[in-house]
């Protein structure tokens, strides 16, 4: 079957950067499904996608659907056939039904019984028929915001300003808010002119003629190439945010690397402030030199080629010069600040509505750190630092530098910290609470500054919690998954071994004296818990834990984050082991037995009636012993491992439901302190062995 490529791009007016990469995956994704849906084969899938533009270049579809062999199900013989040997009714409504007739049943057994069945043949239609549907492809994209123009109905993320649908070097027909499709696309706004597309293959060549790169990692390949070129030239190093790449290679169509410089005055400013205006505010990347000090200089990319370099750069200067000078005045104007003076204003700021002034939150945020400190019975030194950190902490959110580049808040914190003669201890703490502030962050490193993390982030998830704010699907506008996940991470890295219910527990408690919760406390707690739960989760996934054993590590109380950690590694380590299936097996008897029991009764040997239930009962016994000391959870994992033989020798001897009332619920009581026992390492009933 002969096959052809297919085109399709969207023109558009400027996207925002920052969705550019995610529509052409939808897109791309769309398209595949719809084409597997109808059952049209292709050999491979391009995307394109620049500020204007999002493109797919399937390549080797067919010309037409697969024909198709079905075979129908109808009605069982007995109904098919009256009692004469004719057609029934049923029978004959059957086939016409398939577009089949009477002649073309067969019958065949299934599960005993004889059915009617017909093989039907669809034959496939012509692609070029069917292809105008992807119209709806294109207007269902979904996207974060979007926007209508002029007299039109549809809402899309910026205005459609061309269409080009081709299949081979034909037109496919539809149109979309007055704009129908053609071979007409736009080069590059300024150097570019409209050129026409003959046939697929030649989308990208055509369109480089006119100044634009439509392959995205093309696009980011010569920008990364041009930084290297700039770094050796200059024996410069040009550190690379791979966020600010993204972003800056769907700023562009045709990038241009250049580099310009500022005062060196400007090194005064703390480094933080200095990058994160290049980065944040002019989408500059900071040069440093090879050991790695702050230079004045900047490296930009221009949407364009090298004609008028220069004074494009001098452009660049007079921008950032003055964004840079707002900065140091900012700078010079916060050195005035006084702390206490500070932490005043939050008084009057609002951190929600529903729950409370910023001042208040940092109130609540104190009293759970210090418990925090006191449950990890944190030295004096550290608690002193804690409880400091957790006071002040916010108070440079009023500052002038935080107010025009939020980015900073915590790093300001520290440094205007450390100036007014904070100890250093608290001052980093002030910058740690806020950390992990992204995917690519590490954690607070300091005892003070875990704790006030983990206190900070608690808070604002059981305060959103307490309003009914609780994040549901894809929606999470208080970014509590990710504040949730950093305490998981925190935990992790700290290896504190603290019961995270407990921890839940004093946050709800305080939140609840404050008066705004609009949840019954227990309703709240178990909403809470769960989150957590699918949090740890998240995090077991990301370290490559099957699924199973995550939720057998998970189907007890969020106990220690760490040590759920550490059973759901060793699980994960274990299960090919040899013996690993008899072992869970084995426990798992023990696990499902258990769930007759009613109540916890002591166990009361002298009902024993063989020495099988004394000797696991006396391994229980030792095993308990030894756990209660203090083990690690691999050797608590080998101590359960050691009952085996025990456990099976029990219920190959020893009947648990037993007549005698008595004999029976004394076994089922032993049973139930044994599991319980069990499932505090694992609930191991949820392990699949194989």
């Amino acid at each position: 079957m002969s096959k052809r490529d297919l085109l399709l791009e969207i023109g558009l007016e400027e996207m925002p950067a920052r969705f550019v990469t995610s529509s052409i995956q939808q897109l791309a994704e769309k398209m595949q499904a719809w084409l597997q849906d109808k059952k049209i084969n292709f050999d491979d899938v391009q995307t394109f996608s620049t500020p204007r533009r999002l493109a797919v270049l399937i390549q080797g579809v067919s010309e037409a659907q697969e024909d198709l062999h079905e075979e129908a199900k109808g009605p069982a013989k007995k109904i098919a056939l009256t009692e004469n040997g004719e057609w029934s009714k049923a029978a004959i409504g059957f086939t016409r039904g398939q577009g089949m007739t009477v002649e073309d049943i067969y019958f065949k057994e299934i599960n005993g019984i004889e059915y009617a069945h017909v093989q039907k043949f669809i034959k496939g239609s012509k692609t070029a028929d069917i292809l105008p549907e992807i119209k709806d492809i294109v207007t269902h994209l979904t996207f974060p915001k979007n926007m209508r123009w002029a007299d039109q109905d549809l809402r899309y993320i910026r205005p459609i300003k061309w269409l080009i649908a081709l299949f081979g070097s034909d037109v496919v027909p539809f149109e979309i808010a007055n704009v129908s499709t053609g071979k007409i696309t736009y080069g590059h706004r300024f150097l570019g002119d409209r050129v026409e597309i003959s046939s697929p293959e030649h989308y990208a060549t055509e369109l480089l003629r006119q100044y634009v790169m439509v392959n995205a990692k093309e696009r980011k390949e010569a920008i990364v190439s041009q930084l290297k070129k700039i770094e050796e030239e200059n024996k410069w190093s040009i550190p690379v945010d791979e966020d600010l790449l993204e972003e800056v290679t769907n700023l562009v169509e045709y990038p241009t690397a250049l580099f310009g410089r500022f005062e060196e005055e400007f090194l005064e400013l703390p480094e933080e402030v200095l990058i994160t205006s290049m980065k944040e505010h002019q989408r500059y990347f900071p040069v440093k030199s090879q050991d790695g000090k702050l230079l004045p200089y900047f490296v930009t990319v221009r949407n364009g080629n090298d004609e008028h370099i220069e004074t494009v750069a001098r452009g660049n200067e007079k921008v950032l010069r003055a964004r840079l000078a707002d900065a140091a005045f900012f700078y010079k104007e916060d050195q005035r600040m006084d702390i206490n003076k500070a932490l005043a204003k939050l008084e009057t700021i609002v951190y929600h509505e529903e729950i409370g002034t910023l001042a208040e939150k940092g109130q609540r945020v104190r009293k759970l750190t210090n418990q925090l400190a006191d449950l990890m019975n944190f030295p004096d030194q550290d608690k002193k630092a804690a409880d400091r950190a957790a006071e002040i902490c916010k108070f440079d959110l009023v500052t002038n530098m935080v107010y025009e580049f939020p980015e900073l808040q915590g790093f300001m914190g520290e440094k205007y910290a450390l100036q007014k003669g904070e100890e250093p201890a608290v001052a980093k703490a002030i910058n740690e609470h806020y950390m992990p502030r992204n995917a690519e962050d590490s954690t607070a490193g300091s005892e003070a500054g875990a704790a006030l993390a983990i206190a900070d982030k608690l808070d604002s998830i059981v305060s959103t919690f307490a309003i009914g704010k609780i994040p549901s699907g894809s929606q999470d506008p208080y970014a509590l998954r990710r504040q949730a996940t950093g305490i998981v991470q925190t935990l992790i890295s700290m290896d504190w071994d603290i019961h995270l219910e407990k921890l839940i527990n004093l946050a709800v408690e305080l939140v609840e004296n404050a008066g705004f919760s609009k949840l019954e406390n227990n309703e709240l707690k178990d909403e809470l818990i769960t989150f957590f739960k699918l949090r740890v989760k998240h995090v077991l996934q990301e370290r490559g834990i099957r699924y199973d054993l995550i939720d057998a590590t998970l189907g007890s109380e969020l106990h220690s984050v760490p040590s759920l950690v550490r059973k759901a590694d060793i699980l994960n380590l274990k299960k090919e082991e040899e013996g690993f299936k008899e072992s869970m097996e084995a426990l798992s008897r023990v696990l499902n037995i258990s769930s007759k029991a009613e109540g916890a009764k002591k166990v009361e040997t002298d009902l024993f009636e063989n020495e099988y239930e004394h000797n696991l009962y006396n391994k229980y016994l030792e095993v308990k012993t030894t756990i209660s000391n203090g083990v690690t959870e691999e050797d608590y994992y080998r101590l359960l491992l050691s009952m085996k033989e025990d456990i099976n020798a029990y219920f190959d001897h020893t009947m648990v439901m037993a007549e005698d009332e008595k004999l029976k619920n004394n076994r089922l009581s032993f049973m139930a302190s044994l599991a319980d026992m069990i499932k505090s390492f694992a609930n191991v009933r949820e392990i699949l062995v194989k």
